[in-house]
């Protein structure tokens, strides 16, 4: 159990995948997203939003 505030994670997990994809060669972003959720813990729901986030899906509509 963490004693982090809700969404914490979240955002340490944001924070983690975009420092990442500047520091490795062609990071594929689906496994970064994996990495992310299995070393903070996030749900799936997270998952998806992370992966919105980062390709831009909202920013469409």
């Amino acid at each position: 159990m963490s004693i982090l505030p809700e969404g914490e994670q979240l955002r340490k997990a944001v924070r983690w995948i975009s420092e990442e994809r500047e520091f490795r060669k062609n990071p594929v972003l689906s496994k970064l997203i994996d990495e992310a959720c299995i070393k903070f813990d996030l749900a799936p729901a997270d998952a998806e939003f992370l992966m919105r986030c980062f390709t831009g899906e909202d920013s469409k509509k």
